[in-house]
Order: structure tokens, then sequence, then C-alpha cells
């Protein structure tokens, strides 16, 4: 009767054994779902496994992503802890054995390659080995007989039962795991495999672990790059406000936020988040603008030392602290570009005014001139008759030095409205065009519009005024950028011969039918929306080209684009009339 009583006790002590295994594979699954950093998950495994398994030390060894580690827990010291990375080997079999050619390191590498013989006492039949006795070394270890120390407990204190279970994470992922105790027969049998379920259930935890942490990684770079999307579109914002809301955001970005600090440099402003100050561990990347380098992004801990598992930032943080600097420079090359547009825009409105106020003074002038010609005549005709009073001959005098005045007034309207020669000097096309292509360069960029020159080595100067040559060429540029939308090619070609010098300027745009090219030198002509041209780029154009004696003729196909040849001559004397060709 006793006898069935012992056996009924023992079956309720393996019953709730087993039973405090599977609480324990539950808790290490749930603490996995806390999200919690790879140091502080090691802490509180390996002190649930220390603590349920009553041993006097714990040991992990662990491939898991791209870092191959041993982690320590000893009941001395206070359960002090110990993370050593583990050197990288192109066996991932072996990466886990520590170099020093020791029975125990052998074990592990036979253990990790599965080259074992199960029917061995030693070995279960999943591959674990365990001993109540590891003060001998088992035969098919070594050689020696005598009774050496096969493994320690910690240094000058000696392990005598021993427990090394091998676990999987993921196809290239896996581990050991170690219980040490220093009393003999501390192990039984069937918890062995009991211990094993509980291995492998750390793998998947370390899984789950892993795969979480790269989630809430992805997602805090998601945010991130969205938040720095959301700030460039702010057309409200300065770039200066739009370059600090960025910086503020970067810490939260980061695995260690509540220690996190960065800055960013540009053209020698900083801009910083609250209670920034350099710390020890940092990361940065370059900011470049159009290719050149304008500053940097910098990201720092300011703290001394931290419990690092895999180096102070991650591989997924590399990556983005260079997409940060890499949005930056579009944004500021953005807003660059806009405020060139802007400045460019200002210009041509500028010139498009002073065009048209200089019509309207050249056609004011040109109605004066003839009155005002023939008030001149007939007061200095009246002056010579002889028999006029004196008072008259004054008042003569007087018609004449008003008509005087008047005149030059009129000449100076005249070259205002550039009827008359105004600054011309030798000037060379080819000056002409690499300074506005420069100028132009950053809306030729964003309009992706790719700029080919063809410009002539030894090109002839021609007498032209450099001020009014420069503004043919931008009205020129702008209307071919902006007769492509969808980008294309902007080709700028000089040429010349005894007489002239061509210049040439060729789009792959939108192109414009025969009734439109028929107009386009109109003023106030435009196939453009409202507040988006006034009509007189092409006017102007045509109306410098004329007073300089020189012709343009305009080549143009729907769909295929639009060929503008403007002639000047050498000598500065007209040799051409305008002309439109189709």
């Amino acid at each position: 009767m006793s006898t069935i009583k012992t056996k009924q006790s023992l079956s309720v002590d393996q019953t709730s054994r087993t039973e405090s295994f599977l609480n324990l594979s539950r808790r290490i699954l749930s603490y996995a779902n806390h999200g919690a950093q790879r140091i502080v998950f090691l802490k509180e495994i390996s002190n649930m496994l220390l603590d349920f398994s009553g041993c006097d030390a714990f040991e992990i060894r662990m491939h898991d992503g791209d870092i191959s580690f041993l982690w320590q827990i000893s009941r001395d010291n206070n359960s002090s802890f110990n993370f050593t990375l583990l050197p990288d080997s192109s066996d991932t079999t072996t990466s886990l054995s520590l170099p020093e050619d020791t029975p125990f390191e052998r074990l592990c590498s036979m253990i990790l390659s599965g080259k074992i013989d199960t029917s061995k006492s030693y070995f279960s039949k999943n591959g674990s080995f365990w001993t109540n006795n590891a003060q001998h070394i088992p035969r098919f270890l070594s050689d020696e007989q005598e009774n050496i120390t096969f493994v320690e407990l910690s240094p000058g204190k000696v392990c005598r039962a021993f427990a090394l279970i091998p676990f999987t994470i993921s196809n290239d992922n896996f581990g050991l795991f170690l219980l040490k105790n220093m009393k003999k027969d501390h192990f039984i049998s069937h918890e062995i495999k009991l211990y094993e379920g509980v291995a492998q259930t750390l793998g998947l935890a370390t899984a789950d672990r892993r795969a979480q942490a790269a989630l809430r990684e992805r997602v805090k770079e998601l945010t991130c790059l969205y938040g720095i999307a959301q700030i460039a579109e702010k057309q409200e914002s300065r770039l200066e406000d739009k370059l600090q809301s960025i910086v503020n955001l970067l810490p939260a970005s980061w695995q260690h936020p509540d220690i996190a600090v960065a800055r960013i440099d540009i053209d020698g402003q900083t801009y910083l988040t609250p209670g920034y100050r350099g710390g020890r561990y940092r990361q940065n990347a370059d900011i470049l603008v159009n290719g050149k380098k304008r500053g940097i992004v910098e990201l720092s801990y300011i703290v001394g030392k931290l419990e690092l598992a895999e180096g102070a930032f991650l591989n997924e943080e590399v990556s983005l602290i260079k997409e940060v600097a890499r949005q930056v420079g579009a944004i500021i090359a953005r807003e660059e570009g806009e405020h060139e547009t802007m400045l460019l825009q200002n210009q041509l409105r500028h010139a498009d005014r002073l065009a048209t106020i200089g019509k309207f003074a050249a056609g004011v002038a040109h109605e004066i001139n003839e009155p005002l010609g023939s008030i001149l005549g007939f007061a200095q005709l009246a002056r010579k008759n002889p028999s006029i009073p004196e008072q008259i001959k004054n008042d003569l005098n007087k018609i004449e030095s008003s008509s005087l005045l008047a005149r030059e007034i009129v000449r100076k309207l005249l070259i205002f409205a550039r009827q008359m020669p105004t600054s011309k000097t030798k000037v060379n096309l080819n000056d002409i065009v690499s300074e506005t292509s420069s100028f132009l360069q950053a809306r030729i960029s964003k309009n992706r519009v790719n700029l080919e020159l063809n410009l002539k080595g030894t090109l002839s100067h021609i007498i032209a005024d450099p001020v009014q040559m420069n503004q043919l060429l931008v009205n020129l540029m702008v209307n071919a950028i902006q007769a492509m939308p969808d980008g294309g090619v902007l080709s700028i070609s000089t040429d010349d011969d005894d007489k002239e010098v061509t210049l040439s300027i060729d789009d792959s745009g939108i192109g414009m039918n025969a009734e439109t090219k028929q107009q386009i030198f109109n003023p106030f002509y435009t196939t453009k929306d409202v507040n988006q041209g006034t009509g007189l780029g092409l006017s102007v154009v045509h109306g410098i080209i004329t007073a300089h004696g020189g012709s343009i003729e305009v080549r143009s196909h729907i769909g295929k684009g639009t060929c503008f040849n403007v002639r000047l001559p050498i000598s500065g004397i007209a040799v051409h009339k305008e002309g439109i060709l189709t």
C-alpha cells in the first residue's frame, strides 16, 4: 500500500514540476512581447532561468542577427551580468565556440554541428549534453584519464554538474544555454527534456523579440521620414524653422530616445535639440546639396557609457541618418531653387514692365518729335525777321530754348526705350551663355532638364549691349524650360562665319502649331495660364535682336520641340531682316 502511495506521490510531483516548466515557458514568451531591448531581455530571462533551475550560474551563447555573443550571470557578486561579443567565423556552426582549444569548447562545437552520438549516456535524444559529475572528461573528448576540471563555475570555483542545451531561433540563428551548479546530482534525467522545451521556447521568444524590435525600428524610421515630408510641405514656414523642426524630430527615432540629442549644421548655421551637449557615442552623415557638401546631421547619446548589445547604433539607424541627411539636402535644394526662381521671375517681370514702358515711351517720343521739330523750326525762322519787335524776339528765344529742352527729354526717352544706341561693346556670346546657364542651373535641374552646351571654341566677337544679350538668352532659355513640363533636353550651341555669329536654342518640348508661331513675337501674346506670363518675353527678344541688326528664326513641330536661331552681325551692321521659318 505504501509503495502505491509513493508512486502516486512521485507522479503528482512530476506533474507539478512539468506544469512549472510550462509556466516558465509562458513567462518567457510573454516577456518577449514587452518589446524590451536585447540587454534588458537577456537580464530578465536569465534571472528567470537562474531562479527556476536553482543553479549557481547560467550562460547563453547565441548567434542572433548579425552578431554572436556570450551572456553570463552568476549568483556571485549579487547576480552580476557579463556580455561579450564573440568573434565572427566563416563557419556558423562553430561561431559560438571560444577560441580556446579545451574539451568543453570542443564539446560546444560538436553539439552545434550535430556531429554527436546520441546513444552515449551523456547525450539526450535531442542532442543536449548533461552530467552530474563535471570533473571527469568523457573519453571521446580527451585521451587524458586523470580527473581534471572540465568546467569551472567561475575562476577558482569548480562546476560539478551542468547541462548544455542547444536551441534554434531561425534557419541562420541559433544558440546554446548552459546551466551550472556547484553540487553533484543536481539534474534529473526526465527534466532534461523539459529544459530542452524551455530552450526552444527561448529560441522562439528571441526570434519574436527580434522581429518586434525590427518592426518598431522600421515604424520609427517611417514615422521620422513621414514627419520630415510633412515639414517640407509647409509652404508658409521658413527654411530655418523647417530645419529646427526636423532636428527636434530625430531623437525619438533612435533606440535610446531619452538620452539622444541631435544637431544640424548647414553653412555655418547650427540647429540643436533642447539640452544639447556632445556625447561619447555619436553618428553623423553629410548633407549634400546639388552634389556639394554643405553640412552634417548628427545624433549622439549624452551619457558616459551605455550597456550595449550590438554597438551604440543599429544598422537601420546608420541608414536612417543618411536618409535624413539626403532629405535635408533635397529640402534645401528645393527652397533655394524656389528662391532663385522667384528672383528670376521678379527680374523677368521687371524686364517686361520696362519693355512695356519703353514701347509706350518710344511711341510718345515719336509723336512729340514731329510737332516739336515744327515749333523749333518756325521759331528759329521767325527770329530771323529783322522787323519784329524786341519783345517778340525775346519770346521767340524762350520758345526755341524750351523746344531744345523738350527735344533733349525726347532723346532721353528714346534711349530708355532702346530706340537709340546704348552701351555697346565687344561681346563673346560664349561668355554670355556660360554665365546665364550657371544662373539658371537650379531651375534647369529642378525641372528635370538636361542642359547640353555645344559652344564653338574660337567664337568671333560681336558689337552688342551685354545686358541686353543676357536678357535675350534668359528669355529664350526660360521659354524653352517652360515648354518641357515633364523634363527634356535643352541644347544651346554657337557658331560663326565671316559675317555673323549664330546662337541656337533647341528644346525637346511640346512644340507650337503654325498659328502660334505667327504670333509669338507680338507683344502681350501668350499661351500660358493667367499669372503665368505677360506675353512680352519674345517681343523683348525680338526688339533686342532687331536693335542689334540681327535676325531670329523659329522652327517648331507639335510634340517634337522648338528651335530658335539668332543671327547677329560680327561688324554690328545689319545683314538680315527678321524672319520666321517653319
